[in-house]
């Protein structure tokens, strides 16, 4: 069974979250201009702030979860889904 494509704008903004929140600067932002880039910014300005108001890894990995760039829901054209 072939997976559905990922968003790419969700995708990065899940890597920005996750970069930030391993200390990693806002430099090492693998986009150089766009909307991937944008989205992975403002994940990472997201994680910056979990990680400075002291948020644990359990918290952490419950944050990054919601942000799952993996959907279980399949959408159909005709507009029923599976979940």
């Amino acid at each position: 069974m072939k997976r559905q494509k990922r968003n790419q704008s969700e995708r990065a903004f899940y890597k920005g979250y996750l970069a930030a929140t391993q200390n990693k600067a806002m430099e090492s932002c693998p986009h150089e201009n766009g909307d991937l880039h944008q989205a992975w910014v403002n994940g990472w300005r997201e994680g910056r702030e979990d990680y400075w108001s002291g948020f644990g890894g359990s918290t952490t990995a419950q944050k990054l979860e919601t942000f799952s760039t993996v959907s279980s829901e399949v959408q159909h054209p005709d507009g029923w889904s599976t979940a």
